[in-house]
């Protein structure tokens, strides 16, 4: 693995610009029962095995290798795409396969199981942490918003894919992952550097 400071890191997303782009509701339990925690695949740690679940369409459209699925904007993936997630970064993820509405193959949810504290918040254009004031105590000291992100890569140890600290909405894969994706020609996903 190339000095962390030659590395390339992304902001993995999805393209709201797919044309005829389906749309994901929150993850439930097989049966349609909702999950007691919907965030729970956000929170950047290896997670118990939530058991078989299905993901129901908001709006139907084009299948996607890289789709979000409903509040906790969690990561759904496609078999071809959740294989390079398997093979580069086994250590970094968890993948639980999901039944997607009105599909036979398979897609699975991506757990990035690892968070790593390396905002870089003077090389970020702007951010804003949650306060008292917010009425969040859960939410305290961790950022409400964060544009332009820059991360500090010296604080990124042997990761592939992971969550900054404080900012469960970005989903973070290095230079050599995203290469990978788009070598099977990932649709519904977009990079930004940060």
């Amino acid at each position: 693995m190339p000095d962390v400071k030659q590395r390339r890191f992304f902001d993995l997303f999805i393209d709201a610009y797919v044309p005829g782009r389906w749309y994901f509701k929150t993850p439930t339990h097989a049966d349609g029962q909702p999950l007691e925690d919907p965030w729970v695949f956000t929170d950047g740690v290896f997670i118990p095995d939530p058991g078989p679940l299905r993901v129901p369409l908001s709006r139907p459209g084009m299948p996607l290798d890289f789709t979000s699925a409903g509040v906790g904007v969690t990561p759904v993936l496609s078999t071809r795409t959740a294989e390079v997630f398997r093979a580069l970064a086994p250590t970094d993820v968890q993948l639980f396969p999901v039944q997607v509405e009105g599909q036979v193959e398979p897609y699975f949810l991506l757990v990035a199981a690892r968070t790593v504290r390396c905002v870089d918040e003077a090389a970020s254009e702007e951010f804003k942490l949650w306060t008292p004031e917010d009425g969040q105590p859960e939410k305290v000291g961790g950022y409400k918003y964060v544009a332009g992100l820059r991360i500090d890569k010296t604080k990124v140890a042997d990761e592939r894919v992971f969550r900054p600290w404080g900012l469960r909405s970005s989903l973070i894969v290095d230079g050599q992952l995203k290469a990978a994706l788009e070598q099977t020609g990932i649709v519904g996903g977009q990079f930004v550097e940060v």
